[in-house]
């Protein structure tokens, strides 16, 4: 009898996206083989209008505190906060390399001393570094965007090369006169290229996203029809937004000043590291520009998306020392991000109310996107020829209309795989498929708390912010429980009491009947009396009032 050969099946390369699928945000992906794990970026979200209080919002990661001892490193593509916002977080809890271009790093750097974080094990790379991360051999190219020092990850495993774009756009004339590395694309192209995982932010837009060098003739207008002081508002991080309007001011012989702390922040660093270029000379303190004429000044202020407590939101509404009014141009050289359209229409306004002129991007070309648009989108995938494609970087429409133009391209539907936050994706040389799923979700960050506010919390917070509190403290007699006072009641957010006397009788009148109980009952009894004094002045309320505040009744024990 001849025994059976038995094929051992080769190791599947598996990819599990932790962030960044259908959210604006959050970015983080796992790269998997056997006993090696890689992770791209590590991002946070801001939190939606409903998680009161919380102040971010960074991915789950479990799977990775599960798989410590694996993680051959970090990988980051640039330094928006969306790719490296949750960094301090993960360097508290995994003791590997972090891998960055140098202003990617020195911005980490800035978020490590906000964190206290004494040491980390940073490593800065260029485009065209290959290093070793277990089996995995990444080489860094260069792209575009709207930041400087931004990268992609050709990623080659044992089972083929895997390209993440990170964020990027093919922009021919960059202000930094380094374009995106179309050849080494191509090249990759040419080898032959397991997977593409590309960015879908613009996805539903068509055509290409103009070089930032398109703005110079906006700038170059502004700056010479304008008479008094120009302000100028923008994201931080887009320091070639900043050299091109640097410049356009020097010409017209103005001073720079920088305010936001961001801004400043940002700023200090881009020069320190030559990605800005400006004379020191050109540059003074908030406090030295009553020296200057009006005419004579530019300032640069974070607040582009309408943050109550930015630079121009402060401005607009003289509560700084540079207020604005008559006589001043402001440049809100942004667009409004999803979600901030009526914060940056009410900054817009106040600003136009204290007589300023304003110039935004419905009346004139102060903004162009950072990410690529669909032609972008198709050259690429037309020069990487990849066998799988995974659209990252975006919400569902965006994600959907991404994977619908990779299937014009001739990508088969079978090869495209629209994932959710925790899917895990098996690929092998020929094939592809969906496992199953691993921890994954948000975790939120309120001060100095992370992960410790969950969905009753959050509950909470929305029922006091929408009908307050009611708090009932009664006390009973300890050896009879009898009542030892009339009961007594707080509102907050809900009614004032003092117009609601009757309302608050008839709560007391409730308190007492249902209270009643307690001097007849054993005290193993005692917790289901307290959830019928809050169930009785529950429906009174409701009934009298047709509100459910966050009832609260507080029971003390005395003498």
């Amino acid at each position: 009898m001849t025994k059976k050969k038995t094929t051992k099946t080769r190791p599947k390369l598996k990819i599990i996206p932790l962030g960044g699928l259908g959210e604006i945000g959050k970015n983080m992906t796992v790269i998997e083989y056997e006993n090696d794990i890689i992770v791209v970026d590590c991002g946070l979200s801001f939190p939606d209008e409903d998680m009161l209080g919380v102040d971010l919002v960074i991915p789950d990661m479990t799977y990775l505190e599960d798989n410590f001892d694996r993680i051959r490193g970090f990988v980051i593509t640039h330094g928006h906060e969306d790719h490296i916002g949750a960094v301090p977080y993960a360097m508290q809890k995994f003791d590997v390399p972090f891998y960055g271009s140098r202003f990617t790093l020195a911005l980490i750097e800035h978020k490590m001393e906000e964190h206290k974080i004494k040491r980390a094990d940073l490593r800065t790379v260029v485009a065209g570094d290959v290093v070793q991360l277990g089996c995995f051999k990444v080489e860094f190219i260069k792209v575009s965007h709207s930041i400087a020092g931004a990268l992609a990850v050709a990623v080659t495993t044992p089972v083929g090369v895997v390209i993440h774009t990170g964020d990027f756009k093919v922009d021919y004339t960059p202000v930094d006169n380094e374009p995106i590395d179309i050849a080494r694309f191509a090249y990759y192209g040419t080898k032959g290229v397991l997977a593409l995982m590309m960015d879908s932010t613009n996805a539903e837009f068509p055509g290409s996203t103009p070089s930032e060098l398109a703005l110079g003739g906006t700038f170059e207008k502004v700056f010479d029809t304008a008479e008094g002081r120009v302000i100028v508002a923008s994201f931080a991080s887009n320091v070639y937004r900043i050299q091109q309007v640097a410049d356009v001011a020097i010409r017209h012989n103005r001073v720079l000043c920088f305010q936001g702390r961001s801004m400043v922040m940002i700023a200090r660093i881009a020069m320190e590291l030559g990605y800005l270029s400006i004379p020191e000379e050109s540059i003074v303190e908030v406090e030295k520009l009553k020296n200057y004429s009006d005419s004579q000044v530019c300032v640069f202020t974070t607040g582009s998306q309408g943050e109550s407590m930015s630079g121009l939101f402060r401005m607009a509404n003289a509560n700084h020392k540079l207020n604005i009014g008559k006589g001043d141009t402001v440049v809100i050289s942004a667009s409004a991000i999803p979600g901030n359209e009526k914060a940056v229409g009410k900054v817009i306004n106040q600003l136009f109310m204290r007589g300023a002129n304003v110039v935004y991007d419905r009346l004139a070309d102060v903004h162009v996107s950072g990410h690529a648009r669909r032609e972008e989108l198709k050259l690429m995938m037309r020069l990487i020829k990849p066998k799988f494609f995974i659209p990252v970087h975006g919400e569902a429409r965006h994600l959907h209309h991404h994977a619908l133009l990779a299937a014009s391209l001739g990508i088969k539907e079978s090869n495209i795989f629209v994932m959710d936050t925790g899917a895990v994706l098996e690929l092998s040389g020929r094939s592809g498929k969906l496992v199953g799923s691993v921890p994954s979700g948000s975790v939120l960050v309120d001060g100095a708390g992370v992960g410790d506010i969950g969905s009753a919390v959050l509950r909470e917070r929305r029922l006091l912010s929408h009908d307050g509190m009611f708090v009932m403290v009664i006390a009973i007699k300890r050896s009879t429980g009898e009542l030892a006072a009339e009961p007594e009641i707080i509102s907050k957010g809900f009614v004032y009491s003092k117009d609601a006397d009757e309302l608050m009788e008839e709560v007391k009148t409730i308190a007492r009947e249902q209270s009643l109980a307690f001097a007849y009952a054993d005290r193993t009894e005692w917790g289901n009396i307290k959830n019928a004094v809050k169930s009785g002045v529950k429906s009174c309320l409701v009934k009298r009032t047709g509100r459910t505040p966050l009832i609260q009744p507080i029971f003390m024990e005395v003498e």
